[in-house]
């Protein structure tokens, strides 16, 4: 065993970069010794596997794409910690369920590699960029055209260009665009496959979004275009009362074997339609028709039928029965086909409410008598903060737990324009109404400011992730109250992104020299903070615990199967410890050690690297040793 040096967020990443390791990775032969992409190879593999080339292609373009592109790839320049006040409460201390402060792009960049094909469902509703909604780009990473020009694969006057929009705080398409691009990029790698999106929009950018995820998501999986009905009275506008706005929904893969979105469970209003006026011992059904159209059908479903009254029913023109002659007597003869109370109707198939997954078949239009309005929302939230309407644009929670229903079953939401709380809020009334212990959320939301006099502001809150944070609270205690005896998960756990202690002036960043930390003296916060980016960025849920081990007096950290050494004075003595608890302690069987460089000087790092190389554990462990500056 060799010591492994590592830097992690050390290289800055190009536009193409991830891609083009992808490739590489995957498909060796289709590059020459000197790393340049043969094309030709890739198309000699696609041609022999019987893949149908398109002749015929577009894509949408924009200024900032390839800017968008980079920011996929760059590495965060944050770090992660916990609140531990909060996380500590009796409520909270087990939770599966997470709200995370920060910037929701590094958020997301810091979830990759615990979180990546572990997601069940994404909701967000981002910006609509109305021009009246606020939105405006913001960046501030610092590059020079020259740079910009280098990392994105760009000429110099388009990369001045672009970064006359990211300093100005544009609002164009192309402003909206390179905004949402990086964040939908990465979503798309957290979902599992049988994962599926939802995003809320309005027709400002419905159609640009709607091309942007054929790009990331493949058009092939596009599932729907869900109406959302906002509001039920007409606005006196100039031009058009808008009545609705959008919900897109693309899955990771359509045809995954998993499935991707569920029947909705029967509501009052369908329940209504199932009746038993004619007694029948099957229990209730309503009435389906019998018929299909004609080009559905084979020969074996054209046919004159026969009542049980005798009276022949024919065929009308275009139509065909649902099944064949001996399928349609057997059904007659059950009694599960109806003909009207005097037996002369149409012929109609039963329908029981009973059978087997009965439930209904989602619909394109949520309508707002089922799913609510902005004005219910509104309500909603006022109701649970006192009548405050401390948020502006809050969604409905029935909206929401609709779409819980449709596709989570179980499994990890997300939602990382998370705004006043409301698929958390949903979550936690769906996992009480539906008995369900194993669905949990993720939300993220920057902690932007309250607008100055306005009535959440007012009321307190300085900024959206305050009233974040006690929606979920207020959403908790409420159901706590109505249902006592609940002893599902309630409670959240918070972490947020905070700034590199360690990180370098980004005006002299280059593809080279971008380094994560250096000799430093870390305070009791950074240590923490150090310790909870690293057990993510290897890999570990930010709800895996992390158990301390006392090494004759050093303080050490398991997570996962990883040893973290990162306080200073590792002695010798801590050393032997180490050495026998991995013989004497059945439990203790760590993977591998991870330690703090920086605070192990040379001759620590030898002896430590030494021991563990040349010491045959009783227990055969195969322990990789891995130093971190």
């Amino acid at each position: 065993m060799d010591m492994q040096k590592e830097t992690i967020f050390s290289e800055v990443e190009t536009a193409n970069s991830k891609q083009l390791a992808v490739l590489k990775a995957n498909f060796p032969q289709c590059f020459d010794k000197n790393g340049a992409f043969i094309q030709e190879k890739l198309l000699e593999i696609v041609k022999s596997s019987d893949v149908e080339l398109s002749k015929e292609s577009y894509s949408l373009n924009w200024l900032g794409k390839s800017y968008a592109r980079l920011l996929a790839n760059l590495p965060p320049k944050t770090l992660l910690t916990e609140d531990k006040d909060h996380n500590q409460q009796k409520e909270n201390k087990d939770s599966q369920n997470l709200l995370i402060k920060g910037d929701n792009l590094e958020v997301l960049k810091h979830m990759v590699n615990a979180y990546t094909e572990k997601v069940k469902m994404i909701y967000i509703d981002p910006p609509y960029n109305t021009g009246s909604d606020g939105f405006a780009y913001n960046d501030d990473r610092k590059f020079t055209p020259e740079q910009l020009a280098e990392l994105a694969g760009i000429e110099l006057d388009e990369a001045t260009r672009i970064l006359d929009f990211t300093i100005k705080g544009s609002n164009s398409h192309s402003a909206w665009l390179t905004f949402m691009y990086p964040r939908l990029y990465i979503a798309r790698e957290l979902l599992r496959e049988d994962g599926v999106i939802f995003i809320s929009i309005d027709d400002n950018e419905q159609s640009q979004l709607k091309l942007i995820c054929d790009e990331i998501f493949g058009e092939a999986n596009f599932v729907a275009n869900f109406i959302w009905e906002k509001r039920t009275n007409r606005e006196n506008r100039k031009v058009v009362s808008s009545r609705h706005d959008y919900i897109i929904c693309y899955a990771r893969d359509k045809n995954s074997e998993e499935r991707i979105i569920a029947q909705l469970p029967m509501n009052e209003k369908a329940l209504a339609n199932y009746k038993n006026p004619d007694n029948d011992p099957n229990g209730d059904w309503k009435s389906d028709p019998a018929t299909a159209q004609a080009g559905h059908g084979t020969k074996s479903q054209f046919y004159d039928l026969i009542a049980p009254n005798g009276k022949v029913h024919k065929l009308e023109s275009g139509r065909c029965w649902l099944f064949t002659k001996t399928v349609m007597e057997e059904k007659i003869k059950k009694g599960n086909m109806w003909f009207g109370k005097d037996g002369n109707g149409v012929p109609r198939l039963k329908t029981y409410l009973h059978s087997k997954e009965r439930g209904l078949t989602p619909e394109t239009i949520l309508f707002a008598d089922l799913v609510g309005t902005n004005e219910s929302a509104k309500n909603q939230l006022k109701t649970l903060f006192d009548n405050k309407a401390v948020f502006e644009t809050p969604k409905p929670v029935e909206l929401l737990e609709t779409i819980i229903q449709l596709a989570l079953a179980e499994g990890i939401a997300l939602d990382f324009f998370s705004g006043s709380g409301t698929l958390a809020h949903a979550i936690f009334e769906q996992n009480v109404k539906m008995n369900k212990k194993n669905s949990s959320f993720i939300a993220v939301q920057i902690d932007e400011k309250c607008q100055v006099d306005s009535e959440g502001y007012n009321s307190g809150y300085k900024n959206i992730f305050d009233i974040t944070k006690e929606r979920i609270i207020r959403a908790s205690n409420k159901i706590k109250n109505r249902h006592p005896d609940y002893n599902g998960d309630l409670g959240f756990k918070i972490f947020k992104t905070v700034s590199d202690f360690r990180a370098k002036d980004e005006s002299e960043l280059t593809l080279s020299n971008h380094t994560f930390f250096d000799d430093v003296v870390l305070t009791s916060q950074q240590y923490e903070t150090l310790l909870t980016t690293w057990c993510v960025y290897d890999g570990s849920l930010l709800t895996t615990p992390t158990e301390d081990i006392d090494l004759n007096g050093y303080k050490a950290h398991l997570c996962d199967g990883r040893l973290y050494l990162i306080a200073p004075n590792f002695t010798s003595e801590a050393l032997k410890a180490l050495l026998q608890k991995l013989d004497s302690d059945k439990d203790f069987a760590p993977n591998k050690v991870v330690f703090y460089g920086s605070n192990f000087e040379s001759a620590k790092q030898m002896e430590l690297n030494e021991a563990l190389k040349s010491y045959a554990n009783k227990k055969s462990i195969d322990l990789d040793l891995v130093v971190r500056n």
